[in-house]
């Protein structure tokens, strides 16, 4: 048996006994440019690619300037998915107007 199998020994090989389809050419199609310069994208691919989905939380506040005075709920709105963040980004918001800060929830929109 010699070492060297030409092409359709290969092919038989792997695929056994399969119908060998057309011939792949190795000439480039019409609808390639000569420099290897893409194609410009479709607008449709360019649509899908500027919506993202942002995650967001709404924090639930409770304020006040009094202590046990008179309390406000306020609701912030935070984009991450770490509820974490989202109390520390909404407390420091509230702290910069109120005085007394209480975190009543947060839940994902």
């Amino acid at each position: 048996m010699s070492k060297e199998l030409t092409e359709e020994e290969m092919r038989e090989a792997l695929f056994g006994n399969a119908p060998i389809s057309a011939p792949v050419s190795a000439a480039p199609s019409k609808g390639l440019q000569p420099d290897g310069l893409a194609a410009p994208v479709s607008k449709v691919a360019e649509k899908k690619t500027s919506k993202t989905f942002t995650p967001r939380l709404r924090v639930t506040l409770r304020v006040g300037n009094e202590f046990e005075g008179k309390t406000f709920e306020i609701v912030h709105e935070a984009d991450t998915l770490s509820t974490l963040l989202a109390e520390q980004e909404a407390t420091k918001v509230a702290r910069k107007k109120y005085r007394y800060v209480e975190v009543v929830s947060v839940k994902p929109m």
